[in-house]
């Protein structure tokens, strides 16, 4: 009820509550320490003291008005909205000492008006904060509260502790912070809350104290630092968030109770790649881009990444019109006056079609991201492998090579080195067209990106785990020992733009992404991130799918270039067969499609 009676408090209400405090402190104050004062001193009329109560009443308003005293929230009061009442309160009294005397004639009484000023600050002052801390536990007392612990004593930790005490509702109570600077041991660092230990003791802290959520408060913390935590914290079965960074906070992107759970995508170890932008900028801003498959996980992310740099215009090209639309829609809102943006629903196995877009609007630069990507659905249907990732990739490429487009980028697969599925297959053959159309008299860079498994992707294994998980169990893995390389959306996509930006012509680009990651291991993270453990959702082994590698290379070893042609992006150059050999099987394909399969096995894994 009392949170209810002060937030309903009008803003009006509260204006004209204050400034009757503030009137009557100001005009009793006066008499109250000229009485203090009247057995030692004496000199003083009423008629002066009155006089003088006046000047300083509209001394004050005068003042409250200049540093708009009335108008801050008092609930949130701190150290800043308290030496704002200094300044006020003492610019009215320095106001009243010069006034009073040129109309009374009468010299100043100086320890009148020192006294007075320590009143008006006693009680100005102590009338805000009191209004916060009957807020504060009123609301405290209607609300219960987590009991929380902060990671973290430093500027963040010290931020996130303040909003939690002004936030009641978020719903936290920050109980101790650790960090690992033994300095801060046992210090109070906002709000009377202590660092009780180091990072190491988490688990012990968290016991003792009966910790219902743990918050990551270092925005600086390194990828691999963050895992370690993770690691620590996991092993206790409460929530784990992170705050935002404090460039996002300050410069208002966020606010500082926007808690973020720590997700998969966290802990992959590994710095993200800090991109050329004034590189990126010079291929993209003013300028027309065309995405295919822009409706997709990794296609729309691409567009994202390319708006941010304002093209001239926008295609965003897909067969799923939903999925178009939802895209369309999100850009439009947020870029409607700056690009333009179209949409085009059209197949890229429809070479006129492609051919005529193309023409129509002529890009700088094409973003190719359409294509079938799940192995064993695509050992199913080799077919479909072949006709939309392969003849579709010719369709679109050899459209730009014709309408003279300056940059060709396609979005690769690492399952396109040594494949032993139709899905790589198709993909590296794709890479093949890409590289064949590549010659002399072309004016288009042709290049291919490959990718490792992209965390949060449609067919990723991240959202069926997900699913499993709140559907209580088992989390299916195919192999104890299957791995794989994961990068973000975000990461894959912003290796696609640079990419573009340093093509020459006929690379194939791949992003360093350390160390790949067991299965089985992301699968215990997500289910310990989730707040389970692994026995109350289980792990079962479900054997290895048509198609599918224990492990998969981002490029053979003959196509290894070891120096880095920008941090963390390495370039291969690969080998392919004659354009007119490849030109030959492929048409042949398009009519023997019993042979699909066993003939993009083969060719991929030739060694020309």
């Amino acid at each position: 009820m009392g949170e209810v009676k002060l937030d309903k408090l009008s803003a009006r209400g509260r204006l004209l509550t204050l400034i009757i405090i503030d009137s009557i402190i100001v005009t009793l104050s006066v008499f109250i320490c000229y009485s203090i004062l009247e057995p030692y001193f004496e000199g003083y009329s009423k008629k002066i003291l009155i006089f003088t109560s006046i000047i300083l009443l509209i001394s004050h308003h005068v003042f409250a008005y200049i540093f708009n005293l009335y108008h801050r929230a008092w609930e949130y009061a701190s150290v800043n909205e308290l030496l704002i009442i200094v300044e006020a309160v003492t610019c009215s009294i320095v106001a009243t000492i010069i006034i009073v005397p040129l109309f009374t004639g009468h010299p100043p009484f100086f320890r009148l008006y020192l006294i007075t000023w320590m009143m008006h600050l006693i009680l100005i002052g102590g009338s805000r904060i009191s209004w916060r801390i009957a807020r504060g536990f009123l609301v405290g007392k209607q609300k219960k509260k987590k009991p929380t612990l902060i990671v973290g004593a430093g500027r963040g930790g010290s931020l996130l502790i303040r909003q939690m005490l002004r936030s009641p509702d978020m719903g936290l109570e920050p109980v101790l912070a650790v960090d690992d600077d033994l300095q801060k041991r046992n210090l109070a660092i906002t709000g009377g809350v202590k660092v009780q230990g180091t990072i190491k003791e988490i688990p012990n802290l968290v016991e003792k104290y009966r910790i219902k959520r743990i918050i990551i408060a270092i925005p600086t913390l390194s990828p691999a630092r963050l895992k370690e935590i993770t690691d620590l914290c996991n092993s206790t079965g409460v929530d784990i968030f992170k705050m935002p960074s404090i460039e996002s906070v300050l410069s208002g992107e966020l606010e500082v109770n926007q808690l973020k759970r720590v997700e998969v995508e966290d802990l992959l170890g590994r710095e993200p790649v800090e991109l050329d932008m004034a590189m990126i900028s010079k291929e993209l801003t003013h300028k027309t881009i065309l995405v295919t498959g822009a409706g997709g996980s990794i296609g729309s992310e691409i567009c994202r990444q390319v708006c941010k740099f304002e093209p001239e215009r926008m295609i965003l090209l897909g067969h799923g019109e939903n999925s178009i639309y939802l895209i369309h829609q999100e850009l439009t809102k947020l870029y409607k006056d700056k690009i333009e943006i179209i949409p085009v629903i059209a197949d890229v196995q429809d070479e006129e079609r492609i051919q005529d877009i193309v023409d129509k609007y002529h890009p700088y630069a094409i973003y190719h991201a359409a294509a079938h990507k799940h192995v064993p659905l695509m050992e199913y249907n080799p077919t479909e492998a072949f006709k939309n990732n392969v003849l579709g990739t010719r369709n679109v490429a050899t459209a730009a090579k014709k309408a003279g487009v300056r940059k060709f980028v396609m979005i690769s697969t690492d399952k396109a080195v040594n494949p032993p599925n139709v899905m790589g297959a198709s993909k590296r053959m794709a890479e093949m067209v890409v590289q064949s159309l590549n010659d002399e008299n072309s004016k288009t860079d042709f290049v291919a990106v490959r990718f490792g498994n992209v965390l949060g992707s449609r067919g990723s294994v991240i959202p069926l785990f997900k699913k499993q998980i709140a559907a209580g169990g088992p989390v299916t893995v195919t192999h104890p020992d299957m791995t794989r390389y994961f990068m973000t959306i975000p990461e894959a996509s912003r290796l696609v733009l640079q990419a573009g930006a340093l093509a020459q012509g006929g690379e194939v680009f791949v992003l360093d992404m350390g160390e790949p990651v067991k299965i089985v291991d992301l699968a215990r993270n997500l289910i310990r991130l989730s707040g389970k453990t692994e026995d109350e959702i289980g792990i079962k082994f479900s054997g290895i799918r048509p198609g599918e590698k224990l492990y998969e290379e981002l490029l053979n070893d003959n196509e290894i270039h070891s120096k880095q042609v920008y941090e963390k992006i390495y370039r291969g150059k690969t080998t392919i067969p004659p354009k007119e050999e490849l030109d030959r099987t492929i048409n042949y394909l398009k009519f023997h499609h019993s042979e699909i399969k066993e003939t993009l096995i083969r060719l991929a894994n030739r060694k020309c």
